[in-house]
């Protein structure tokens, strides 16, 4: 996609997500090329930003919007038919997207602050059943303070995540961050490499670390029953309530684990964080209790917030892709293109969420379709 500087056109500088693009490397054949990448790219995001949500609606938006797209490059021989749209995207190197993805976002939002959430998502309907294809699954982290996409890697299912998100944390500069994973991604290795980038974690604790998930419930109950007089502890309690529900969280922390870390070898581990959740609606009442570990050394005050972001992935980031962008009716299936038209939609939710105003992202998008000026303004054009 590179080009030499004399080459360059004009409306180089016109749209500003372009330039973070440029070493993007173009995987068809050398040669005349009628639509260029970053063409095809502009294309792509103008689309989904207004409303497009197949490839035949991209093509379909490249026809009836040329003028509009000509404001911002030559696009001399128009635009391509959704076949030839959908045979770009299946050979796009995800990767390289992806590394794309994370620079351009960082030249936007500058070092994450605060809370990076991480979590999974499954793509219901890219596989095929009949091929023995599974449905792709994209690990994304997720910065809860700014509700932005940081960074996205493509696995082939669930069970994968364990090794994406290495993968994932070595794409991004998580310096001075909370890193918060559910119990997946609750791993030796990933807390190793999330301490050595100069960040914090709180993993969500459960089975699947057998031995130091039975030693913290065990020291807990033991402290418990002691009413936490042999242990350094913290404890916070809010009420909430809404629609005829009421849940009391009850967040206790506990400080001596020097003998856990040293026992379980575990990086970093600084405290145990148990949160108590009561939930009473119509006469019933349901009770849970989640355990996490924890690098950061804070009072439970101060750790219950962390606990809460956690979820912003799931009500900000993935709630969004299905309810907004429809991702899990996105029936694309072949190589690559899940995953970019993935790519292009997390790209498209951080503009509206950069966007000024007060709307809903659904709005900002309906605006986007009826209103170029605004869908222009949305790229920095």
């Amino acid at each position: 996609m590179a080009e030499p500087a004399s080459e360059r056109t004009a409306f180089d500088e016109s749209v500003v997500f372009l330039s973070h693009f440029r070493d993007l490397e173009d995987p068809r054949q050398r040669g005349k090329i009628a639509y260029p990448l970053d063409e095809i790219l502009l294309l792509c995001l103008l689309a989904v930003l207004a409303g497009a949500e197949t490839i035949t609606d991209i093509a379909l938006f490249g026809r009836k919007k040329l003028d509009l797209l000509r404001r911002f490059r030559p696009f001399a021989r128009g635009t391509p038919a959704h076949d030839h749209l959908g045979d770009i995207l299946a050979v796009l190197d995800p990767g390289q997207f992806q590394r794309c993805f994370v620079a351009w976002v960082a030249a936007l939002t500058g070092a994450p602050e605060g809370v990076i959430a991480i979590d999974g998502k499954t793509v219901r309907r890219s596989g095929q059943k009949r091929k023995g294809q599974a449905p792709i699954h994209i690990v994304s982290a997720f910065a809860a303070r700014q509700r932005l996409v940081l960074g996205q890697v493509k696995v082939a299912e669930k069970s994968n995540e364990i090794t994406a998100i290495p993968k994932l944390l070595d794409l991004l500069a998580i310096e001075g961050a909370i890193v918060t994973i559910d119990a997946m991604g609750c791993q030796r290795e990933i807390a190793q490499k999330i301490v050595a980038k100069k960040a914090d974690y709180l993993l969500a604790l459960k089975g699947n670390q057998g031995t130091l998930r039975e030693d913290v419930e065990l020291f807990a109950a033991e402290q418990q029953a002691a009413r936490f007089t042999h242990t350094t502890a913290s404890r916070h309690r809010t009420v909430d309530g809404d629609h005829g529900r009421i849940e009391t969280r009850t967040v206790t922390v506990l400080h001596d684990v020097a003998w856990l870390r040293q026992r379980h070898n575990w990086p970093g581990l600084n405290a145990i964080v148990i949160v108590d959740s009561v939930r009473e609606t119509a006469g019933k009442v349901e009770r849970e209790r989640r355990f996490y570990i924890t690098s950061l050394s804070l009072p439970a005050h101060s750790l219950a917030p962390v606990v809460r972001a956690h979820w912003a992935i799931e009500n900000s980031l993935h709630w969004v892709m299905d309810m907004v962008f429809r991702d899990d009716e996105c029936r694309l299936r072949t190589d690559h293109a899940p995953a970019n038209f993935c790519t292009l939609k997390h790209m498209a939710q951080n503009l509206f969420r950069l966007a000024p105003g007060n709307t809903s992202l659904r709005q900002k998008r309906m605006a986007a379709g009826w209103d170029d000026g605004f869908l222009g303004s949305l790229i920095g054009a």
